[in-house]
């Protein structure tokens, strides 16, 4: 994809963040369900790396290597007129800079990155060492004359036994991300918490992502708590698997 094309679908992107509140991004993980999507009426899509690796029979966790995930994603950003953010998990053991070109070279706009290192035994970088690399790809990014939007995900609720013990340590994650460029943050699995979802949304100046099932939760929901953008991580592939099962169950011999 062309530099002009990349960089117009980067600035749209930003824009679609500032006109929605929430803006929900499908998460697709291949051309049929990209475009699916795109003809449901979204104006922006996210790849989510677990369905990627569900539907190319690897693992998740980066049981894919960079170059792989790049190669699987080409296809979906060209089938599609609209933006396309990619999860790349905690990067792949990739420079920041390396990360960025890569992505934007195959037409990505947007990326989601992870403060959980799986290859390196699922470690959890501390604040400023993921903060820091966070700001590298804003550096990368800007160098390269492209508004990536970058969404700072941060893993620390998903491994305490008590999401809220650890809330004042999160929103420290947070707000280092924010500090550091990151144009939304994600604290994922505390989709199902009011407080606190609430807790984080207000402690940040810039939008949250939440996790959402497209059937289980309620848009109007995570519009009263302020969530500022949502995703669907696996939930909607798993979704349709349950859609799938249940059609074909009356067929099975």
């Amino acid at each position: 994809m062309d530099l002009r094309t990349t960089v117009a679908r980067a600035q749209r992107l930003k824009q679609l963040h500032a006109d929605h509140k929430p803006l929900v991004l499908p998460t697709v993980w291949d051309v049929w369900s990209a475009r699916t999507a795109v003809g449901a009426g979204f104006p922006a899509l996210t790849v989510g790396s677990h369905p990627l690796a569900d539907s190319r029979g690897a693992d998740d966790h980066e049981g894919q290597t960079f170059e792989e995930v790049l190669a699987a994603v080409r296809p979906i950003i060209a089938a599609v007129d609209v933006p396309v953010s990619v999860d790349l998990e905690a990067g792949y053991g990739q420079q920041p800079a390396d990360l960025v070109a890569g992505l934007t070279e195959v037409g990505g706009v947007g990326l989601n990155i992870e403060d959980t290192v799986h290859s390196e035994g699922g470690r959890l970088r501390d604040t400023q060492e993921h903060a820091n690399y966070v700001a590298g790809l804003r550096a990368a990014a800007d160098d390269a004359g492209i508004p990536l939007w970058v969404n700072g995900r941060t893993d620390l609720f998903l491994h305490a036994e008590d999401p809220s013990a650890v809330l004042d340590e999160a929103v420290e994650r947070l707000r280092a991300m924010e500090q550091a460029g990151a144009d939304s943050v994600y604290p994922v699995r505390i989709q199902d918490d009011d407080e606190l979802l609430a807790a984080v949304v207000g402690a940040v100046a810039i939008p949250v992502n939440s996790t959402a099932h497209p059937v289980k939760h309620d848009l109007e929901r995570f519009r009263r708590l302020g969530v500022g953008r949502i995703t669907y991580g696996p939930l909607l592939q798993l979704a349709l698997t349950d859609a799938m099962k249940g059609m074909l169950g009356p067929w099975a011999p």
